[in-house]
C-alpha cells in the first residue's frame, strides 16, 4: 500500500497541517492545537501525539530538521512536513471533504439499543440529554459570538458552526422523540411497553 492511500487519523492530520504551516517541535504543535481549540474537534493526547509523530516520521511523511533547545530545558526535535507527505495530507483532505464516511456516533448506537429500557425510563433520560444538549448549545453560540467580536473570519470557527448545526439538529430530532413517545400515538410504542411488562411479569 502507497502511505498516500494510508489512511491518516484526525490527529495525523492536524500534525501534518501545522507542519505544513512551518516546522515546529512536538510540544509547540501540542500548544498550537490547544490554543487554537482543535481538542474541541480532535481527540487530543500528548501519548498520541508523540505516538503519530513516530508513525508519521517512519512512514516518511515528516522529517527531523533541527534539535533546538532553549535555556536548561530538554533538547527538542523540530520536524517538518516531507514532499511525500504533502502528497499524502492533500490526499487525505479531499477524501475526508469529498466523501461521506459510515461514522458510529456512541447516541446513533444508544438509540438502536434504546427498547432494552422501557419507555417512561428513556422520556427522563432524553430530557436530561436535552439540557446538556442545551448547555453546550449555548457555550459553543458564545464561543462564536466571541470570535466575531475579536474579528476572526468564519474559515477559522468553520467546525465551531458545524457543531452548532448539529446540535441544533440533534435538540430538534430528540425534542420530536420526546414528543412522539410522551403523545402515546408512536408506532411500536404498545409493543415495547408490553415486552417490558412482560419481563417484569406484569400484566399487559
Amino acid at each position: 500500500m502507497k502511505i498516500a492511500q494510508r489512511k491518516l487519523s484526525p490527529l495525523s492530520l492536524a500534525v501534518l497541517t501545522l507542519l505544513f504551516e512551518r516546522p515546529m517541535h512536538p510540544y509547540e504543535m501540542a500548544q498550537t492545537l490547544k490554543d487554537r481549540g482543535k481538542e474541541q474537534s480532535i481527540k487530543l493526547r500528548y501519548g498520541s501525539l508523540y505516538t503519530v509523530i513516530e508513525s508519521l516520521e517512519r512512514d516518511g511523511l515528516i522529517a527531523p530538521k533541527e534539535i533546538s533547545r532553549e535555556g536548561k530545558r530538554p533538547e527538542r526535535t523540530v520536524f517538518a512536513i516531507t514532499e511525500q507527505g504533502r502528497d499524502a495530507l492533500e490526499i487525505a483532505m479531499s477524501d475526508l471533504l469529498a466523501q461521506p464516511v459510515k461514522e458510529y456516533p456512541q447516541f446513533e448506537a444508544a438509540l438502536s439499543l434504546m427498547p432494552v429500557l422501557p419507555p417512561d425510563r428513556v422520556v427522563p433520560l432524553l430530557k436530561k440529554r436535552l439540557i446538556a444538549l442545551k448547555t453546550e448549545q449555548s457555550a459553543v453560540t458564545t464561543g462564536i459570538e466571541e470570535a466575531k467580536r475579536m474579528g476572526l473570519p468564519p474559515l477559522f470557527v468553520v467546525e465551531t458552526n458545524y457543531r452548532l448545526a448539529t446540535l441544533d439538529a440533534e435538540l430538534r430530532f430528540v425534542t420530536q422523540l420526546v414528543a412522539d413517545i410522551e403523545g402515546g400515538a408512536w408506532g411500536g410504542l404498545d409493543e415495547w411497553r408490553g415486552f417490558h411488562a412482560t419481563r417484569e411479569g406484569k400484566p399487559m
